[in-house]
């Protein structure tokens, strides 16, 4: 497939779940025609610009779910460091630092459910503030379950964009959470775009999900129609009930990728989690495959590559992060 191909002329949006369902089998010599064909839809939206988003996790460990791949949950033994929240300054100068990574935004992370103590959240509400006032970054937060109430509090604080991810599947979240259901999630997303928020909204690949349910994942998030996807690959942590599975295939990530830019062409999707080992010397091909965004700097409780080499990346492809 290439931009010459019958399917270039389709409106954005049309191809069916068939014509994705069809690359399942491609053969590997037919790879990079597929590739040249999802490097060609993200130019058509986003051109040469890449958007870096960097995170603070502003508030480790304790939580009370269940989630099988994370190293934060108290129902596992992975050993990471544990803390309440930070201060509204040390979250001001974490985005400092981002913003001289060149990160256009920047989102605060907190584990747990959700941010239900008041003082926590007056806190994270004037660490918005303060980032909206005093940065040229658009601020971001991934807070967990929360009510309409304290989103449209985000909103009037300067919040662009709320994080809330379904991690996967409908069909198969059963197996990697069993604490809420599948429903809470995808409320908090319609609420956060009733309180006027843009939505990010994404999960983790490699946890044991069929190809049927990656595709069911895929046309959940297109139905819910949020604004950027964040595509993570498993990184198994030692302490968790996932620290035995294999990693993908790199060919398998890229393939994942170009699914998500195929059946939904014209949203955002921002590699995250796991991209360096799963990916490995292949990471600069995700731009082939459609991602027109990449977390930079650290993870959660694991560490990214030097921002250093990110960047020399871009210019290597010929690509620039987005400006603020």
């Amino acid at each position: 497939m290439n931009p010459k191909t019958r399917n270039s002329h389709r409106p954005a949006g049309s191809h069916s779940i068939a014509d994705a369902l069809s690359l399942l089998h491609i053969p590997e010599k037919r790879f990079p025609r597929l590739l040249l064909y999802t490097d060609y839809l993200r130019k058509q939206v986003f051109g040469r610009r890449i958007s870096l988003c960097a995170i603070i996790n502003a508030r480790s460990g304790r939580c009370s779910e269940d989630c099988a791949f994370c190293a934060q949950s108290g129902h596992w033994s992975a050993r990471i460091k544990e803390y309440g929240l930070v201060s509204r300054d040390n979250i001001l100068s974490a985005a400092h630092k981002a913003e001289e990574m060149h990160a256009r935004r920047f989102s605060i992370v907190t584990s747990g459910k959700g941010l239900s103590s008041p003082d926590d959240q007056t806190e994270v509400l004037s660490a918005v503030e303060a980032i909206r006032r005093e940065s040229g970054l658009l601020p971001c937060a991934s807070l967990g379950i929360v009510d309409l109430g304290f989103l449209r509090r985000l909103k009037d604080a300067g919040l662009e964009r709320y994080h809330h991810n379904l991690e996967t599947a409908p069909s198969f979240f059963p197996k990697i959470c069993t604490t809420h259901d599948y429903e809470e999630d995808m409320e908090v997303i319609r609420l956060a775009r009733e309180a006027g928020l843009e939505t990010c909204c994404g999960g983790i690949f490699g946890m044991g999900e069929t190809w049927d349910q990656r595709i069911e994942f895929i046309l959940t998030l297109r139905d819910l129609e949020v604004d950027a996807i964040p595509i993570n690959f498993l990184n198994p942590i030692p302490g968790t009930p996932l620290s035995s599975r294999a990693l993908l295939d790199p060919f398998e990530c890229l393939k994942i990728i170009a699914f998500f830019r195929i059946l939904i062409p014209g949203r955002s999707l921002i590699i995250c989690g796991g991209r360096e080992v799963n990916l490995g010397e292949l990471q600069d091909w995700v731009f082939l495959a459609g991602a027109d965004g990449l977390m930079i700097g650290d993870y959660l409780t694991t560490k990214g590559r030097s921002v250093a080499d990110d960047l020399q990346m871009l210019k290597d492809k010929g690509l620039e992060p987005m400006s603020p």
